[in-house]
């Protein structure tokens, strides 16, 4: 549904109370407006979200990567700060992994011992 640049200040003042979050304006810019209506508002809200986020799992990432070094920072090199780095930064995908699968697969490609 397309709404003219007329009728759309009549459409805002209907909603405006429904829209509460700039998440809540740009679903609702995308679903009535028109490309042409208000063509800088979509773009400066769609920044608006982006950054937010871009922010948040920067400072994780740096918030991570702290601990991480103070903790050990004597006797690691960089291979392992990084491996340690993304292990941390992705705890939720590290906690659902099954680790003795993965010892298993492992032990099962390398396995050097014949078996009698």
């Amino acid at each position: 549904m397309v709404i003219v640049a007329g009728a759309w200040s009549g459409v805002m003042l209907c909603y405006a109370r429904k829209i509460k979050t700039p998440e809540q304006l740009l679903l609702f810019n995308v679903s009535y407006g028109d490309a042409s209506v208000f063509p800088n508002l979509r773009i400066a809200l769609q920044i608006l979200l982006t950054i937010a986020t871009s922010i948040a799992s920067c400072e994780k990432t740096c918030s991570k990567l702290k601990l991480i070094l103070s903790y050990l920072r004597a006797s690691m090199g960089q291979k392992r700060l990084c491996d340690l780095a993304l292990l941390s930064i992705e705890k939720a995908v590290t906690e659902k992994t099954d680790f003795n699968e993965i010892i298993n697969t492992f032990a099962s490609l390398k396995a050097r011992k014949v078996h009698f």
